[in-house]
């Protein structure tokens, strides 16, 4: 937490509020954020909803553009209270809020434009910083990390997989024929997807017995097939261990380059070195 609050400049103050999760006035701002976030997709939602009062539809509106402006002016903040502007505008919280809060703009160009404004649920991933849900994430990473030591044995099995709803796909098509509805053999692989992951949309069915046999086999070869990745991901799980790795819970937002992401002990950036107690 940044501290010796006298010696700072607006900037400095105007930046602990924006940017800063450790202060109660910063928390607050954030939470209010979130809050009109919140409102601002319940409000585009209902805007598509069709049968509502003329007198709805227009509160809505204004109350869009009271979310809008309160964004706007939100972003300019962020630009004008870190010293290196570009360093916001082209990260990826930079990005998403200008994205937030460009399609209402754009009404008076282009029609319908409003609806972009869904993008703003983009926006809500800053709760992770403002609860301090890191500290609660010790053992997703773990998670993460086993997912990610299973890739390449997930990625032959899929091979695998694709392999055989190529081949059996093929099947099909020579039991079946166009008379059934499998077409051509694309048709016929992606029926045979369907079917060996148990969803069975139904809009192709075979009609033959053979064929009805063949894909009593391919549901019972998928419900096998769903649990491999499973056990794949199990298995890196249980080997990678039992004690997660520390997690730092620091909110800071370097003032210089606004890169996050420090140690809990950090007294500087780790990218440019700035006093992060801007003292």
């Amino acid at each position: 937490m940044k501290n010796n609050s006298s010696h700072k400049t607006w900037k400095d103050k105007l930046h602990d509020i924006i940017y800063e999760a450790d202060t109660p006035i910063g928390k607050a701002f954030d939470v209010i954020l979130l809050i009109l976030i919140l409102l601002s997709i319940i409000f585009v939602m209902l805007e598509s909803v069709k049968g509502l009062t003329p007198a709805t539809y227009r509160y809505l509106y204004y109350a869009e553009w009271v979310i809008t402006i309160f964004f706007s002016f939100e972003y300019i903040a962020r630009i004008v209270s870190i010293k290196q502007p570009s360093k916001y505008i082209f990260s990826f919280y930079g990005i998403i809020d200008l994205l937030s809060t460009l399609p209402l703009y754009l009404t008076f160009f282009i029609t319908g434009s409003s609806a972009l404004l869904a993008v703003r649920a983009l926006r809500l991933l800053r709760i992770f910083r403002i609860l301090k849900i890191s500290r609660y994430i010790g053992e997703s990473n773990k998670l993460a990390k086993a997912i990610k030591d299973s890739g390449a044995k997930i990625l032959v099995f899929l091979f695998a997989v694709l392999v055989l709803c190529i081949i059996l796909g093929t099947v099909m098509y020579l039991v079946e024929g166009e008379e059934s509805g499998f077409k051509s053999i694309p048709i016929s692989v992606y029926w045979c997807i369907v079917t060996l992951t148990t969803v069975g949309y139904g809009d192709i069915a075979p009609a033959t017995p053979l064929g009805q046999l063949i894909a009593a086999m391919i549901m019972i070869v998928g419900y096998g097939i769903i649990a491999v990745p499973t056990g794949i991901v199990s298995a890196e799980y249980a080997a990678s261990g039992h004690q997660p790795k520390k997690v730092n819970t620091n909110t800071q937002v370097c003032s210089n380059c606004n890169a996050s992401d420090h140690r809990d002990e950090a007294k500087f950036c780790r990218k440019c070195g700035e006093d992060l107690r801007n003292e």
